[in-house]
């Protein structure tokens, strides 16, 4: 890269989130997004479990799911054919945990609370103590379809896309934010932070004060499947309380111990430690002797304090815009989160199909973090 470029916008970060907002805006805005990997998409993005399950998360987050829950079932011409198959989470509990399933069954509308034989019917490896309750508007979400349509579309609408940007300086000058690489110099008015993990890094690159968003790692496994009839309609499996889960994925079993690990942006790599805790859980409730480990990975999601995406504009510097902190919500929730960030970018009314689904905008803005309180964490 040895020419100077001066779009609209600068998106930092070429995962989920910056595709999807490139895409939005490229109809509108000239813009140029930079990926510091040979590929977008490769951390986060790249290993995400691919479940839509509208239960997960606080209320804020869970409207962003269910407002996209049109666009995965019916996505706009070219992406051929629906992003979400049907797959219904299966809440379990053993006899101690039973408290807490009735809580959830209270507040998880439509679902539907089931025996143990029942439970067992639907997952025939779990132990017969094991008790469920049905969430049957979940599915499984095609990652990789999703992700690079809308890098292509954002191309097709003139974004250009850059990749192995390596390191580089941001500034702000004369009303424009301004990166300068190896060769490279790119100048814009507005700078979307859609960096996942380095997110905060990058805030403190521009000037900013950190938001103190979290990367948390994710560690998962894949084994044999059983030898049962009917495995690959099983449903999502997950512990009531959120310690793990374990689904048919790839034509194997995957097993995930919901770790939330904090750890350094990083290109992850899995724990032993971690895949030891995923596979005693599993099987706590499951009748099934593990022999092998097929493959091992892990995954970082970044959380801001209260645990909801950040969304919108900086009070701090002019044209600064995060995307980010978008926990373990990222993919179910990309459709409107990307609408709602371009409807604030492009400074129009939230859509209302968004807000028909109980949206609140500010919930997600970075004003919500108080200033004095940041500068202090910060100092500490």
């Amino acid at each position: 890269m040895t020419r100077n470029s001066q779009p609209d916008v600068i998106i930092i970060g070429g995962g989920m989130a910056g595709a999807g907002l490139a895409a939005h805006l490229a109809r509108h805005r000239r813009v140029t997004l930079i990926e510091r990997e040979a590929a977008c998409g490769l951390h986060t993005t790249g290993r995400a479990v691919a479940m839509f399950t509208p239960s997960h998360g606080a209320a804020a987050g869970r409207s962003l799911a269910t407002a996209s829950r049109a666009f995965f079932e019916a996505p706009p011409a070219g992406f051929d054919g629906p992003l979400l198959r049907p797959r219904p989470a299966l809440h379990i509990a053993r006899p101690a945990q039973l408290p807490a399933l009735s809580d959830l069954a209270a507040r998880l509308p439509g679902g539907i609370e089931l025996t143990a034989a029942a439970t067992r019917r639907l997952a025939s490896i779990l132990r017969p103590d094991i008790t469920g309750l049905l969430e049957p508007d979940a599915g499984d979400l095609d990652v990789r379809r999703l992700h690079r349509r809308w890098l292509g579309e954002a191309q097709e609408h003139g974004a250009e896309i850059r990749l192995c940007i390596g390191d580089y300086a941001i500034e702000r000058n004369r009303g424009l934010w301004k990166l300068q690489g190896d060769g490279w110099s790119l100048a814009a008015p507005v700078l979307v932070n859609a960096a996942g993990a380095w997110a905060d890094v990058v805030a403190s690159e521009a000037g900013l004060v950190p938001l103190r968003l979290e990367p948390r790692q994710r560690t998962l496994a894949l084994i044999d499947p059983p030898p049962v009839a009917g495995f690959t309609g099983w449903p999502i499996v997950k512990d009531v309380d959120d310690r793990f889960h374990f689904r048919p994925f790839a034509g194997k079993l995957l097993i995930a111990p919901a770790d939330e690990e904090p750890s350094p942006p990083c290109d992850a790599e899995a724990d032993p430690l971690d895949i030891a805790c995923a596979l005693m859980r599993f099987q706590s409730v499951a009748d099934y002797e593990i022999t092998d480990i097929r493959h091992q990975w892990a995954g970082l999601r970044t959380f801001a304090s209260d645990g909801l995406p950040v969304i919108g504009w900086s009070g701090e510097a002019s044209g600064f815009f995060w995307f980010a902190g978008l926990g373990g919500m990222g993919v179910q929730t990309a459709p409107a989160a990307a609408q709602l960030a371009a409807a604030l970018l492009l400074d129009r009314p939230v859509p209302r199909a968004l807000l028909d689904h109980g949206l609140v905008a500010t919930a997600f803005g970075p004003s919500r973090f108080a200033a004095a309180d940041l500068e202090r964490a910060a100092l500490s």
